[in-house]
């Protein structure tokens, strides 16, 4: 049995192709701005001072404002996790795997971690069998997590804070698909011809579509692309 074709963009003469890229262009720039002005709202948000919080990295205890490394901004990607389960969410898995090369932010004066509420010796272990290359923290035993819009049991959160001395400050939070602007696989995904082919999505027919997830890397896949048997 053939595996009948999927439809295709139909073909047209390159002046016609520049011309309907530009109207699209259009709308891609106005974007652009609107990004930009959110942005700038963003920059001008009011922050809230937050109490003392104690973590648990590889080395011990750790307060929240000693994560800063010295920096005086700080990106945290709270991960989900599940007690007694040997594979954890893979859309966070596959989400924080994408992020190899962060040293970047230090020209910004700012760090980007991982916070899951899973003891940190769990976290480690599953840190290393995915091939996550981030520094992760434990919040077991500690209400930063919850406090910060992911709770044990709960799903995960984006949280940016800023720092003056030993005092920190929560200035930006996101959750659910607003993660998606952090990442760069929806973005590259998201200029194929196809898309992501999930069929809550706007397509023209015949395109090829499958249920939400369907395509997404689960966390044992993962293991096996960028683990350690799959980096040598």
């Amino acid at each position: 049995m053939t595996t009948p074709t999927p439809a295709r963009p139909p073909v047209t003469d390159p002046q016609t192709w520049r011309h309907e890229l530009a109207a699209l262009r259009a709308r891609e720039k106005a974007a652009t701005r609107e990004l930009d002005a959110i942005a700038a709202q963003r920059r001008r948000l009011p922050m809230v001072e937050l109490p003392e919080y104690t973590l648990t990295s590889a080395d011990g205890p750790v307060r929240l404002a000693d994560i800063f490394d010295g920096t005086s901004q700080l990106i945290t990607y709270h991960h989900m996790w599940f007690p007694d389960s040997e594979w954890q969410c893979g859309g966070c898995t596959s989400y924080t795997t994408q992020f190899t090369r962060t040293d970047f932010l230090r020209k910004y004066d700012a760090r980007f971690v991982i916070i899951t509420p899973g003891p940190i010796e769990e976290a480690l272990a599953y840190r290393a069998k995915v091939g996550n290359q981030m520094d992760w923290y434990s919040t077991a035993g500690s209400a930063f997590g919850a406090d910060m819009g992911a709770p044990p049991g709960g799903g995960f959160a984006l949280n940016v804070f800023l720092r003056a001395g030993d005092t920190v400050y929560r200035t930006w939070h996101s959750d659910g698909r607003g993660t998606e602007q952090l990442s760069h696989t929806f973005p590259l995904v998201d200029v194929l011809p196809y898309g992501r082919q999930e069929d809550w999505q706007d397509s023209p027919p015949g395109w090829p579509q499958s249920s939400t997830y369907a395509k997404w890397l689960e966390s044992k896949e993962i293991a096996v692309l960028y683990g350690p048997e799959g980096r040598t």
